[in-house]
């Protein structure tokens, strides 16, 4: 098990694995934000996400009748009223996380700016490394790639030296 973590680790997920499709990271984050910057702050949306309590992933799928539109122009909502409740509140602000137990829930909107900003990052870092795999770009910008310079015969010898670093760490020589 511990070899195949090893393993695990150093490998990406399979091109086209469903765990992290745009739409559901898009729909997940409109969730997060109306949550966060809404509820816990006594600003609850009119356009808030319906849940279903039996089904606590129905955010992290888009349904069938829910089109890129739909969502992009959700998250784009849930984005303008994130950013009047920034605007309005000072980071000291004290808001109540809702769905947090009451004895931990107290935060301040600094807090959840932290949060909020660190889980989009990490969301967008996911979202980024699947997009690689399909399109197979990498880099900053088309005019700043911030990748090394190499041909493609360069790239595939540091893509096997990468991969033998995996294999080797997977199966750890016996002490």
């Amino acid at each position: 098990m511990e070899a195949r973590r090893a393993l695990g680790v150093r490998h990406p997920p399979p091109a086209g694995a469903d765990w992290h499709k745009p739409a559901r990271v898009v729909k997940h984050q409109a969730g997060v934000e109306l949550g966060y910057f809404g509820d816990t702050f006594g600003r609850p949306s009119a356009d808030q996400l319906p849940w279903d309590e039996s089904d606590p992933n129905s955010d992290m799928f888009a349904k069938p009748d829910e089109s890129r539109e739909f969502i992009t122009g959700r998250y784009r909502r849930a984005w303008a009223h994130s950013d009047v409740t920034i605007g309005e509140l000072p980071l000291d602000a004290i808001g109540h996380v809702p769905w947090w137990p009451p004895d931990t829930n107290e935060v301040t909107l600094h807090h959840i700016l932290v949060r909020v900003a660190t889980g989009t990052g990490r969301h967008a870092g996911h979202a980024d490394i699947i997009r690689e795999l399909i399109d197979g770009a990498a880099g900053l910008t088309v005019r700043n790639s911030n990748m090394p310079l190499g041909d493609q015969t360069w790239w595939n010898s540091y893509r096997d030296r990468v991969e033998r670093a995996a294999r080797e760490a997977s199966h750890p020589p016996k002490a």
